[in-house]
């Protein structure tokens, strides 16, 4: 919910006039269920001694009063708590405290006055001559009327705060003390649908007469099924519409939709399932934007199987396939090009490198300065990873053919080689990272200084063409070479050159 400073005094008028029709329909609940047990179950011998129209006065005047003063006081009691409110700014941390008061306190004001108007009435009625088993059921049952009301009346007037608490727990979960929580408004719903009822009636069998007609309490009853059906669906909507909201965003993060939130709107239990959801979600999100971050760093197939499998210091011997690529003349265009333009250069060439690589399954392990060691095999498994690595350095090579347009001269060797690799995490507990090592990786380093030499710029070692027989046919022998480090010759392999490739360049 979207809620401006400007929107808060509006918001808070629409509060209590809410709050006004859920008390005045309380109270009336209330006042009907003892009016009608009353006047059935002892007619006149309320007061014997005192004409009707004195009863009707004294009677009205009460009400009056009453009214009015519990007008007043919750109108002055609601302007305090909703300052902030009328004032269009945030509340501060005390009347964010007072806010979540508010339901019982508004709902218990009202059990004040009925307890008062119970005092009131059982004077009049004594010192008019009613006996005390009338006058012990008139004031039991106002009392009785005013638990209802008052369990009716915070089951109702919960709602009516529940915009302002969307606004009050917008950046902090629900303080404490909290409202009533579920328990209680499930005891709230068993007092006024159960309990008051059939105190009322046993109250009668103890203190009443034989002669209390059917009628009175068949009517009580029905009062007291209507007033527990309200109470019981005021309940039900103040927990189910939550957490049907709880359910449809968690459905969403199941489709991994990570943009959805709850409007905290409640103040006991229920909102701290909205808070703690909110939480979650964050923290999904916050985890989502490191797993993104760790994978940009080291690659997606090396974060997935970090967050699967652990990490630690060590590595294992596996076959792979190696594909270095490596600028030629970098440090030239370093002096004469600015140094935004380098960074351009390097960062269009980068982009190839990487979507070339993972559009055939491969990682790029590190970028060295001008050039990139890009892997095929490992961590995760590729039966495949020599023809992989040879279709990557065909398609790049082509790819890199495009860069001449934007970048004049632009050029890069490539080398590919395949073999025995040690791949794992080096460094030390608190840093370290996973990398690869062994002939393979020293091959293809060696076989990219010979590529820059020649026309087509690409190499690949005649064992990796051995092991990719899909792919021989594209490649043709160019003859072998003694590579630094390495005791026996290499066969040297180039892709079969594309006669329309070349005449499109």
């Amino acid at each position: 919910m979207n809620v401006t400073a400007d929107d808060l005094p509006t918001l808070a008028e629409r509060a209590r006039a809410s709050l006004r029709a859920r008390l005045f329909f309380a109270n009336l609940a209330g006042a009907a269920s003892v009016l009608v047990f009353l006047s059935l179950s002892s007619g006149p011998r309320l007061a014997p001694d005192a004409p009707l129209w004195l009863s009707g006065v004294v009677s009205a005047a009460t009400l009056v009063a009453l009214v009015v003063l519990g007008y007043g006081a919750g109108h002055a009691a609601y302007g305090r708590a909703v300052r902030w409110a009328f004032e269009g700014r945030a509340p501060t941390q005390e009347e964010r405290r007072d806010m979540v008061r508010q339901p019982w306190r508004q709902a218990s004001r009202p059990l004040l006055l009925w307890l008062m108007a119970a005092g009131l009435f059982g004077m009049f009625a004594a010192l008019a001559g009613a006996d005390f088993m009338t006058l012990s059921r008139l004031v039991w049952t106002i009392v009785l009327g005013g638990v209802t009301v008052c369990a009716l009346a915070h089951l109702l007037v919960e709602r009516s705060f529940r915009p302002l608490f969307a606004v009050v727990f917008r950046s902090d979960p629900p303080p404490r003390p909290r409202t009533l929580g579920v328990r209680m408004r499930v005891l709230l719903t068993w007092v006024v649908g159960s309990a008051v009822p059939l105190a009322g009636i046993a109250l009668d069998a103890i203190v009443g007469d034989d002669a209390t007609p059917r009628a009175a309490l068949a009517t009580l009853a029905g009062l007291c099924l209507g007033g527990g059906f309200i109470a019981a669906m005021a309940t039900a909507r103040s927990l189910a519409e939550p957490l049907d909201g709880v359910r449809d965003a968690l459905a969403r993060v199941r489709d991994d939709d990570l943009s959805v939130g709850l409007i905290v709107d409640d103040g006991g239990e229920v909102g701290e399932v909205q808070a703690g959801f909110n939480q979650m979600v964050e923290g999904l999100r916050e985890r989502r934007q490191l797993r993104d971050l760790f994978g940009r760093h080291v690659g997606q197939q090396v974060a997935t199987n970090a967050l699967e499998h652990g990490t630690g210091l060590g590595g294992r011997q596996a076959d792979a396939s190696v594909v270095f690529v490596d600028l030629v003349g970098s440090t030239a265009m370093a002096e004469v090009l600015p140094p935004d333009e380098v960074v351009a250069t390097l960062n269009d060439f980068f982009d190839i490198v990487v979507r070339t690589i993972d559009a055939e399954g491969g990682w790029v392990n590190k970028f060295e300065g001008d050039g990139a060691l890009c892997i095929f095999g490992v961590p995760g498994t590729q039966p495949d990873h020599a023809g992989r690595a040879l279709r990557a350095a065909r398609t790049l090579h082509r790819a890199l053919g495009s860069l001449h347009e934007r970048h004049p001269g632009l050029e890069a060797g490539i080398g590919v080689s395949s073999g025995k690799v040690v791949a794992g995490n080096v460094g030390t507990e608190a840093r370290y990272e996973y990398t690869v090592i062994g002939p393979a990786v020293n091959e293809a380093a060696r076989l990219t200084d010979v590529a820059k030499g020649r026309s087509m710029k690409v190499l690949a070692s005649g064992e990796c063409v051995r092991r990719a027989p899909d792919e021989a046919e594209r490649w043709h022998d160019v003859g072998s070479a003694a590579l630094r480090g390495r005791r026996a010759p290499t066969a040297l392999f180039e892709p079969v050159v594309d006669a329309h490739a070349t005449r499109s360049r």
